[in-house]
């Protein structure tokens, strides 16, 4: 009887050690996970504290992080430039956008993909054991590289990028 308890116990500890983090489509608190919060930059002192403006309740400071900046810099480009399309991109912005462009985009894929995890949790709230309800939820829409490279292969297509059979 020992060893069960023992062994339930050791299985119970274990399986709480799991951090699902964003791929846990379920939310258990009204708040955001503490553990997954991105650390803020650190703080720097000023060379003349007299020439500090102002506090500005409800303003951003030198620490707060700025996504659009950080994207722009982790992508290769300044985040001094003005806003705007460059002049060198103009023909690669005219060649995506000839379709025509949806201003709310994100909106509607948002909407959209609640929708299908919607339908696809319609009988899956009762389960054991907890689950991956990420990949449970995309499994069809999930891509097999392995299958469209060797697609591309049979159609006379250049895969340098992806190692051969």
């Amino acid at each position: 009887m020992r060893r069960i308890v023992a062994l339930i116990l050791i299985t119970a500890c274990v399986g709480a050690c799991a951090n699902t983090g964003l791929r846990d489509l379920r939310s258990n608190s009204r708040g955001p996970d503490e553990f997954i919060i991105e650390p803020r930059a650190p703080l720097q002192t000023p060379d003349d504290l007299t020439a500090l403006p102002a506090p500005t309740p409800g303003q951003g400071n030198l620490t707060d992080n700025d996504p659009l900046v950080d994207a722009v810099v982790a992508l290769g480009g300044r985040p001094s430039s003005g806003a705007g399309i460059p002049a060198s991109d103009g023909a690669l912005v005219t060649a995506a956008s000839r379709f025509g462009v949806t201003p709310n985009i994100r909106e509607d894929l948002a909407e959209a993909d609640e929708r299908f995890r919607k339908r696809q949790a319609r009988f899956t709230q009762f389960r054991l054991f907890r689950e991956d309800r990420y990949l449970q939820a995309y499994q069809r829409e999930r891509l097999d590289a392995a299958a469209a490279a060797e697609q591309w292969r049979r159609a006379g297509a250049r895969t340098p990028s992806f190692p051969p059979n």
